[in-house]
């Protein structure tokens, strides 16, 4: 009996050490901060994002390749699933 109460403290405790590293993750990952940083600074993230392309197609032009054929794929699953469901 004794075990089984010390197991139920343990899980506890577990319980309420994952509640708060999970709050300590939401301040880093919130989507709403992203938001405002984008905002903000829209004409900075947009320039990093040409630079990162333009490095990109010189570097390894086979990524963008691979990049747009995902893509492709992904727009042609999208579609198709839409069209199953618009049939049923």
């Amino acid at each position: 009996m004794n075990d089984i109460n010390k197991l139920i403290e343990e899980i506890e405790e577990l319980k309420l050490k994952n509640k708060q590293l999970e709050d300590k993750l939401k301040t880093y990952t919130s989507n709403h901060r992203h938001k405002k940083y984008y905002d903000n600074n829209s004409e900075v993230v947009k320039e990093r994002s040409r630079n990162y392309i333009n490095k990109i197609k010189e570097t390894n032009p086979e990524k963008i390749k691979e990049w747009r054929h995902n893509a492709y794929l992904n727009r042609k699953a999208k579609l198709k699933e839409k069209n199953d469901i618009s049939i049923n």
